[in-house]
């Protein structure tokens, strides 16, 4: 009589686990050094630091006290702490008040809150996040952003003369 009812109990608790696995946060916490490359198919939460590639099938989020050197690719990422490297989000880059972020940053949507640092050559827009790594952007343009600033201020000074 309990035996019965103690084995459906189970059954239930295991099968509410496997699908709490399935869409959980995955977390480094404050202390925790890694050196490599990390990948995830869901949200990742660093608290810790990271030196190398982290490869993030959804949102990444560097908390206040993390550290992450080197690359991420993302969908979305929220970044609190501290970043160095290359950031390639394909949607939305938050960056927050208390964030410092330097390097080289590729996003579809951008968020910068009044008191971060962030001392980067961003580029935007439709596929931008999806360059291949040779800087040739996906129709086929070279994405040499300071040369065509510099035919910008050349154009400039020409119509000014």
């Amino acid at each position: 009589m309990f035996g019965g009812n103690n084995k459906k109990e189970n059954t239930n608790t295991k099968s509410n686990s496997a699908s709490t696995v399935s869409s959980g946060l995955n977390s480094l916490v404050k202390g925790t050094v890694v050196e490599g490359t990390v990948k995830s198919e869901s949200d990742i939460r660093i608290d810790g630091t990271i030196k190398g590639k982290l490869v993030c099938d959804a949102k990444v989020i560097i908390g206040p006290t993390g550290y992450v050197e080197g690359e991420i690719r993302c969908q979305n990422a929220v970044v609190e702490g501290k970043f160095e490297g290359t950031l390639e989000v394909s949607e939305l880059l938050n960056v927050r008040e208390s964030a410092v972020v330097s390097g080289e940053v590729s996003t579809e949507k951008l968020i910068v809150q009044s008191g971060a640092t962030f001392n980067v050559t961003c580029s935007m827009g439709a596929g931008t996040a999806r360059r291949n790594g040779s800087g040739v952007r996906p129709d086929g343009k070279t994405a040499d952003r300071k040369s065509s600033s510099n035919v910008k201020e050349n154009k400039a000074a020409g119509a000014q003369s």
